[in-house]
């Protein structure tokens, strides 16, 4: 199984939606299982911090290989910034949720950003629970 850009496309649409029922923008980004931006969108309204923020928090769970929660949990357990993993492109900022395969390998990552780094959590983990278990 395999993160295709159609299949990207469709999470960009899901969480779209999910987003308008909250009635706040937020970005969107998909990328493949090493952190390459598939797919992006950017609701009309969301920051644009935002952008790069939800590449960031996508391509870091892809990296990874876990939430952008648990590598923000990890940083503070250890006491450690992020710089230490010599990638600048890594974030511990919520928001960012890996995306398995059947078997659970890492096929993929999405990351949202312009809500509350806790909210962009929980919208990210559904959706790649969602895009996993199809």
């Amino acid at each position: 199984m395999k993160l295709d850009r159609v299949a990207a496309h469709h999470l960009l649409e899901t969480v779209v939606t999910q987003a308008h029922t909250l009635g706040r923008p937020v970005c969107v980004s998909v990328t493949d299982e090493r952190g390459a931006l598939l797919a992006f969108t950017r609701m009309d309204g969301a920051p644009i911090r935002s952008v790069k923020l939800s590449e960031a928090k996508a391509y870091s769970a892809a990296r990874l290989g876990v939430s952008t929660a648990a590598f923000h949990a990890r940083l503070e357990r250890e006491g450690i910034p992020a710089a230490y993993f010599a990638d600048p492109t890594l974030t511990g900022l919520p928001g960012g949720a890996v995306i398995c395969s059947e078997s659970g390998a890492t096929i993929g990552a999405i990351g949202i950003s312009g809500l509350a780094p806790s909210e962009d959590q929980e919208i990210a983990d559904a959706a790649a629970a969602a895009y996993s278990a199809s």
